[in-house]
């Protein structure tokens, strides 16, 4: 029990609320926009707690309007935003429109309140031009990736999916926006938060073909679905191993490197947090949950519950439908 808790305080021990200040230009992408913000909302919304706020900018206030004609009014002026955790720089299919020296100046003063930058899609290239990316690795949309090398030959260009170089972080799309997300809730709260973000957006499962098994990142998600699709009856580990191709030995190893956690672990808290979900958004008993995931005894359940979230599935059920009718 105490190694359980000490791998669970390691996958908890950062709750900071982190600000995030977001600038929007004309023609920004939708798509891009909502894999920046839709995985830090649920990292909320799973965690139980605000670990992330955010608010939206444009240059001077006015509002945005998206590539599909979304218009979006933002909160205030990009003067008016920081001191903050992060800068999101989305322009996406106007870039060299926007790339202009008010602009420019702007991001230079925005970046100054913030203790990061991300450019995101074609926000890489307004970094550069500003002199964020200057003696920094750089990525961009790969259409883009040599014409951004020879525009700016003191950043370093490469064909990567997202490029963390210090304080200045580059992805070159709206997928990798995805990825980029997944990898700072990681490195802020744990694997354990960025694989519930994962699966909840269906990212990194694929069918069962051998061609794909050769990459450790997929071969947990598949480990990890696997483990989603039994937990009525959880499957021994020899099994799991062997369904993937691995030996026991094999699937440890993996989750050790990946995930800093057992197998067994990890799916201890997959059909809890499951039974969590249970608990708050369905009027099944507490014995139909405790079966539904896997505890033959509603006791052993409830005791797990406990240790795992601090409140028994009645006062969860409880806590969850409170906050419902407020």
């Amino acid at each position: 029990m105490r190694i359980w808790s000490k791998i669970m305080q390691k996958w908890k021990s950062d709750e900071k609320s982190r600000e995030i200040s977001v600038v929007l230009f004309d023609q920004f992408s939708n798509h891009c926009l909502a894999n920046a913000i839709e995985p830090l909302r649920a990292a909320n919304t799973l965690s139980r707690k605000t670990l992330y706020r955010w608010r939206f900018f444009s240059i001077d206030g006015a509002p945005v309007v998206s590539s599909s004609g979304l218009p979006v009014t933002p909160e205030a002026a990009l003067a008016a935003s920081g001191p903050g955790d992060c800068l999101f720089v989305m322009p996406s299919y106007d870039f060299l429109h926007h790339t202009n020296p008010r602009n420019l100046r702007a991001l230079r003063a925005a970046a100054g309140r913030h203790a990061s930058v991300a450019g995101m899609d074609m926000g890489a290239w307004l970094l550069a031009a500003a002199g964020l990316l200057d003696q920094r690795r750089a990525t961009v949309h790969w259409d883009e990736l040599q014409a951004m090398a020879e525009a700016f030959p003191e950043v370093e260009v490469v064909p990567d999916r997202f490029v963390i170089d210090g304080d200045r972080l580059t992805c070159g799309g709206v997928t990798t926006t995805f990825d980029l997300i997944l990898h700072l809730i990681r490195q802020h709260h744990g694997p354990m938060l960025a694989l519930e973000v994962a699966a909840l957006f269906m990212h990194g499962t694929r069918p069962s073909e051998p061609d794909w098994l050769a990459s450790d990142d997929q071969m947990l998600h598949a480990a990890v679905a696997l483990m989603r699709r039994n937990l009525e009856a959880p499957l021994p580990m020899p099994r799991i191993a062997t369904t993937l191709g691995l030996s026991l030995k094999g699937l440890e190893a993996l989750f050790a490197r990946e995930v800093s956690a057992p197998p067994l672990a990890i799916y201890k808290t997959l059909r809890l947090r499951e039974a969590r979900r249970l608990a708050e958004h369905s009027n099944q008993s507490i014995a139909e949950i405790a079966t539904r995931c896997g505890y033959s005894d509603p006791a052993a359940m409830t005791r797990a519950f406990r240790a795992e979230f601090g409140l028994t599935p009645s006062q969860s059920r409880q806590t969850a439908l409170a906050a419902h009718r407020r």
